[in-house]
């Protein structure tokens, strides 16, 4: 039993990467037998991982048709990145306290990782990146309870390249961004900071406007 829930478990983490990475895109239906094919598993394995993701809200089951991945109108996408903003700044004066000189350096070296990929990596590489850049700066703070919320909204609206950056220009901004706030805390400006990622998480909804 424990192997099969650690190979549900490998499933559901193949198949959430996919959905992020718009493999799988919004409203699109997802077939169990297809899904065994895709990664190398019975379908009980898929049918748990299924569900599994049913509960971080990345799947959504229609009873007697079947699974297809999340797909949030426009409005609860708004709502989550408000609620993210809100939260990840409130961070910041906890970032500040608790980012010693090895974990400063850590975030400098994802920033230029993800300056790198703006320019010579492909959409996944740059997706990574950026994800890898969010969690190394907030993975020194002391509420790793706020941490672990803001990682669950994060995971329920995909963050397909398309959805997360309207340009290439976009993606370059946000580049310009992180390396703002490696700034801003290395000089221990906590409102700078604050201000920086409420206009970094809520750069795309603005654009809309």
């Amino acid at each position: 039993m424990k192997q099969d829930k650690r190979a549900a478990g490998s499933v559901a983490t193949s198949l959430a990467m996919d959905i992020n990475t718009a493999e799988f895109t919004p409203g699109m239906w997802l077939k169990q037998v297809e899904l065994a094919e895709r990664y190398g598993c019975t379908r009980s394995d898929v049918r748990r991982a299924l569900d599994q993701l049913v509960i971080e809200r990345l799947v959504q089951h229609v009873p007697n048709r079947g699974y297809h991945v999340y797909a949030p109108d426009v409005q609860q996408r708004k709502n989550i990145s408000a609620i993210r903003a809100i939260l990840e700044s409130a961070s910041a004066p906890d970032i500040i306290t608790h980012t010693n000189a090895e974990a400063l350096s850590q975030l400098k070296i994802r920033a230029d990782n993800f300056a790198h990929y703006t320019l010579h990596g492909n959409i996944l590489q740059q997706y990574e990146a950026n994800l890898a850049f969010h969690r190394t700066l907030l993975a020194p703070c002391a509420n790793q309870d706020m941490v672990e919320l803001i990682f669950d909204l994060r995971s329920r609206v995909p963050s397909a390249a398309l959805g997360q950056w309207r340009s290439h220009a976009r993606i370059v901004q946000s580049s310009q961004e992180h390396f703002a706030m490696v700034a801003a805390i290395e000089q221990k400006q906590t409102q700078k900071l604050a201000q920086l990622i409420t206009r970094h998480i809520l750069q795309d909804e603005h654009s809309d406007d």
